[in-house]
C-alpha cells in the first residue's frame, strides 16, 4: 500500500443505520457504501463495522420492542443480520466493490490463536480488495462472553490491523461539553489531546434505544484507539462526506489524537474491555514499583483483597486511598492472594511467585486515569 494510502475502520451505530421503527435505512446504507467505495477506489483500505442486526430483526418480525432474553435476541439477530449484509452487498455492487460478512466474538481478541487467525483473515480480504463488514456474532455468542456493542470491537479491529483512522459514526455531531439534547449551551469539542481526560467527560449511556452502546462506549473505544497509536473521529453518520473528512483530518466532528503509547490488543482488552472481578489494594512501595518500571505484582506488596476472583480473571489494582492505577490478569485466585498478602515469596509455597505477571499488567499512570465499562467476559 502506498505511503499516502490509509487503512480506515468505519463503525456505524444502530441509530444511524436503521429508521425509527428499526427497519434498515436503505438511504443510510447507500450513503455509507458510496463513501466507503469512494475511499476504496482511491486505493485506501476500509473495514466497516456495522451494528443494526438486532433492530432490523425486531422490525422484520414485528416484535415492537427489543427482546430482553438472550435466546430471542440471538434468534432476532440471525434474522436481521442476513438482511443487513444483503443491503450492504446491493449498495457495494452499485459501485463495483465486493463486500464480505465477518462475524466475531470476544474470544477472537482474547485467545491468541483466534486473534491471529482473525487478523490474517482481515488482512487477506483487504489484500483481495474486499471490504469486510464486521459485526459481533450475536446469534451464537454466549451472554457470559460477549462485548454487547460494536464500538469496542471496532477499536480492537483497528488495533489488530494497524489502522490509521477509526471513524465512529453516530447520530451526534461529536463529543459535547454537555448533552446538547438537554443543554442549549453545550458546545462541540473539536479536538481531544492524547493525554486529555476524555473519559472524565460526562456522557449519557443512552441513545436511540435501538442499540446497545452510547457516547460513553464511543469514548472508551476512542481511548483504545488512541492507546493503539490510531487517530479516532466521532462524527455524525449523516454528515456529507464524513469519511473523507475523517481521513483527511478535516473538522467533521470530534478528533481524538493518537497517543505515543501503543498497547497490544491483549492489553487493550485488559484495560478497557474486561469485566472486573475484584480489586487488590497495594502499599506505596508496590505502587511505585509498578508505575516506575515494568514489574510483576508480588504478594509482599498486597495489603488487602476485595471481592472474589479466580486465576485468569481481570482485577483492578488500587493504592491505599482507593485510587485504581493499574489493571491486570490474576495469576492466582483471590483466596490465595489474601492468604499470601504481605508475605515474601521465600515464605510461600512453591508456585506462588507473583499475583499479577508484568506481561498481564496495564499501568494507567502517568497516563490519565480511566474508567472502563464492564462489557467483556464474565465468569
Amino acid at each position: 500500500m502506498a505511503a499516502d494510502r490509509m487503512r480506515i475502520v468505519a463503525k456505524i451505530g444502530t441509530a444511524s443505520i436503521t429508521d425509527e421503527t428499526g427497519m434498515i435505512d436503505e438511504t443510510a446504507v447507500a450513503k455509507l457504501a458510496e463513501e466507503v467505495s469512494a475511499l476504496h477506489h482511491l486505493g485506501h483500505e476500509v473495514v466497516v463495522v456495522s451494528s443494526g442486526a438486532v433492530a432490523a430483526g425486531v422490525a422484520e418480525l414485528n416484535l415492537g420492542t427489543r427482546p430482553s432474553d438472550m435466546q430471542t435476541l440471538q434468534a432476532v439477530s440471525a434474522v436481521g443480520q442476513s438482511r443487513l449484509v444483503e443491503q450492504y452487498n446491493v449498495e457495494f455492487t452499485r459501485h463495483g466493490v465486493v463486500g464480505a460478512q465477518l462475524l466475531v466474538d470476544s474470544m477472537d481478541f482474547v485467545a491468541r490463536r483466534q486473534y491471529l487467525h482473525l487478523r490474517s483473515t482481515v488482512e487477506k480480504l483487504l489484500e483481495l480488495r474486499v471490504v469486510p463488514i464486521v459485526n459481533e456474532n450475536d446469534a451464537i455468542a454466549n451472554d457470559e462472553l460477549r462485548y454487547g456493542d460494536n464500538d469496542l470491537i471496532a477499536a480492537l479491529i483497528a488495533n489488530s490491523v494497524g489502522a490509521d483512522v477509526l471513524a465512529l459514526l453516530t447520530d451526534m455531531d461529536g463529543v459535547f461539553t454537555a448533552d446538547p439534547r438537554d443543554n442549549r449551551d453545550a458546545k462541540l469539542i473539536p479536538f481531544v489531546g492524547a493525554d486529555d481526560p476524555l473519559l472524565a467527560i460526562r456522557t449519557s449511556v443512552g441513545g436511540s434505544g435501538r442499540g446497545s452502546g452510547g457516547m460513553a462506549s464511543k469514548l472508551t473505544a476512542a481511548r483504545m484507539a488512541s492507546w493503539s497509536g490510531i487517530r479516532a473521529v466521532i462524527a455524525r453518520a449523516a454528515r456529507p462526506n464524513v469519511l473523507a473528512g475523517a481521513v483527511s483530518a478535516d473538522p467533521v466532528g470530534t478528533t481524538l489524537e493518537a497517543h505515543d503509547r501503543v498497547l497490544s490488543a491483549r492489553k487493550l482488552w485488559i484495560a478497557f474491555a474486561a469485566e472486573i472481578a475484584g480489586t487488590l489494594v497495594v502499599d506505596d512501595g508496590a505502587r511505585r514499583a509498578l508505575v516506575d518500571r515494568p514489574n510483576s505484582l508480588l504478594p509482599a506488596g498486597v495489603v488487602r483483597v476485595v471481592g472474589r476472583f479466580g486465576a485468569g480473571d481481570v482485577i483492578d489494582i488500587a493504592s491505599s486511598d482507593g485510587t485504581v492505577f493499574a489493571r491486570g490478569i490474576a495469576a492466582i485466585d483471590g483466596t490465595l492472594a489474601g492468604s499470601s498478602a504481605g508475605r515474601h515469596t521465600r515464605e510461600l509455597p512453591d508456585g506462588i511467585d507473583e499475583v499479577v505477571h508484568r506481561d498481564d499488567l496495564v499501568v494507567f499512570e502517568p497516563v490519565t486515569q480511566i474508567s472502563a465499562r464492564a462489557v467483556g467476559p464474565r465468569r
